[in-house]
């Protein structure tokens, strides 16, 4: 009986130590998990104020550490509850893009949203993508995911015109994306990004000199425009060992005649009015709503606080972005649209809520797309 039990020992832990060892080299040499911040970067980011003790930080002290009982709980309890109207019932429906077109314009300034956070922006002339992320799953492997709701996009990546410049918020998979990176990597003249971000960049084979990285209220001019790395509450990491390692962020877009508030991820907090009060007011606000729960409530917005966000930050309108994408939370994926429209008119907001592919104008405050989700 005891050679049994001690047979069966040896047999389970060579199990784990083949499991252990197989995640360590999936993480650490599958290329979609990116780089690690080296030695000589993390002397740099001490001069940071949100860099401390080898990682970054929130004003306020979260996202809580989760211990691994925690983790593994959260985890069990998104994979096992069924999401009532969790997804579309078909493929969302997208408006198509002319190449020829979008290449030539040279208008006014104008988003296209290509779903969850990613837009082709085009203003003064340039091309910009913020967060672009093209892949069919938000996941470092195909088969770790749920597939996005739109399979088809407004214009293919390689019909995608120049690329003047690409603005990353932070670098978790559903906004940096180890495919899209390297279709648009030869076609993009420089990417800009918080702290610690262009790491991983470099480790898909794009040359520092075409990285700039910037701390929270740093600013910096290119060409036309004036960029403007703005704070948001919310954390990084792409594996268990490296969260916190890289900074998160918000981004303030502005020209001469145009200013635009990307949120990035964040929950509510006070920077979205010190940044109203700071570079607003803004035309166009591009907000999260949506993948929030009360699991998460200091890193994700609640629709409501979305609306409340927007008036901090002195928005003339905003778009609800974070949904329409992917299901990386618990609510109907209608929820996020529905209440912060409710929130919006209660606080006198006007909302902007276009299909993938519209076009909008960034000083156009019709809303062409009324209600395009319902029955989907």
């Amino acid at each position: 009986m005891l050679k049994l039990i001690k047979k069966v020992l040896i047999i389970l832990f060579s199990l784990i130590a083949l499991l252990t060892i197989a995640f360590l080299a999936f993480t650490n040499f599958y290329p979609t998990f990116g780089g690690n911040v080296s030695k000589e970067k993390q002397d740099q980011y001490q001069e940071s104020a949100q860099f401390k003790d080898g990682l970054f930080h929130n004003v306020k002290p979260v996202p809580k550490a989760l211990s691994f009982s925690e983790t593994m709980t959260l985890a069990y309890t998104f994979f096992s509850t069924t999401v009532t109207n969790g997804r579309p019932k078909e493929d969302l429906k997208i408006d198509k893009l002319d190449s020829t077109t979008v290449a030539d314009y040279k208008g006014e300034a104008r988003l296209v949203w290509f779903g969850h956070s990613s837009f082709l922006l085009q203003m003064d002339g340039l091309n910009l993508l913020i967060d672009p992320m093209f892949s069919k799953v938000a996941a470092p492997h195909p088969l770790l995911g749920g597939s996005r709701f739109n399979q088809k996009f407004p214009l293919e990546i390689e019909k995608l015109p120049q690329i003047d410049a690409v603005i990353f918020s932070h670098d978790h998979y559903d906004h940096l994306d180890y495919e899209t990176v390297n279709r648009i990597k030869d076609k993009t003249r420089h990417f800009f990004t918080p702290l610690g971000v262009g790491t991983h960049l470099e480790a898909w084979g794009i040359s520092s000199a075409k990285i700039t990285e910037l701390d929270w209220w740093e600013d910096i001019q290119f060409e036309t425009l004036t960029l403007v790395c703005t704070p948001a509450q919310h954390f990084s990491g792409r594996k268990l060992n490296n969260n916190q390692s890289t900074l998160w962020s918000s981004w303030v877009i502005q020209s001469k005649n145009d200013n635009i508030y990307f949120s990035g991820d964040s929950g509510y907090a006070p920077h979205f009015a010190e940044i109203g009060t700071k570079y607003g007011p803004f035309d166009l606000a591009l907000m999260e709503c949506g993948q929030y729960d009360d699991m998460w409530p200091d890193v994700h917005m609640l629709p409501e606080e979305t609306a409340q966000a927007g008036v901090d930050v002195q928005a003339k309108k905003i778009m609800p972005i974070h949904w329409a994408g992917f299901k990386l939370a618990l609510h109907d994926w209608t929820d996020p649209v529905k209440r912060v429209k409710l929130k919006a008119t209660e606080l006198k907001l006007d909302v902007i809520t276009p299909q993938i592919g519209e076009k909008i104008i960034v000083k156009d405050s019709i809303n062409k797309s009324i209600n395009w989700w319902e029955n989907l």
